[in-house]
């Protein structure tokens, strides 16, 4: 269990509504771990993608080295740009989820969104 104080929620809204989140938590020297969570219906176009940004900008994940991500399984959209903002991406699934094992880039650039 994660304490509150290496545990974080990030949200991308649409007006008022939720339509994707993620549970970001540091869980040791460099190791990032994150949960994008499922939307209870349908997510505007860009809004994964838009999450996977918000929660590689973070300061905690960009100071860290290794991100550990689980991502539901068929989220083409949080895979691409998991894919696209670090290295050595490793994809398996575990059931209804996809667990994604990375590389955070040292020095990598804000994303442009």
């Amino acid at each position: 269990m994660s304490s509150p104080d290496n545990s974080r929620r990030v949200e991308v809204k649409d007006g008022d509504q939720t339509v994707a989140a993620a549970e970001v938590t540091t869980v040791g020297q460099g190791t990032i771990r994150t949960s994008l969570l499922p939307s209870s219906g349908p997510a505007p176009p860009g809004s994964r993608a838009s999450l996977v940004d918000a929660v590689m900008d973070l300061p905690e994940v960009q100071a860290g080295s290794r991100l550990e991500a689980t991502v539901p399984l068929g989220d083409a959209e949080s895979l691409e740009q998991l894919r696209d903002r670090t290295e050595g991406t490793a994809t398996r699934a575990a059931g209804s989820t996809a667990l994604v094992d990375a590389d955070i880039p040292s020095g990598e650039p804000a994303s442009g969104s």
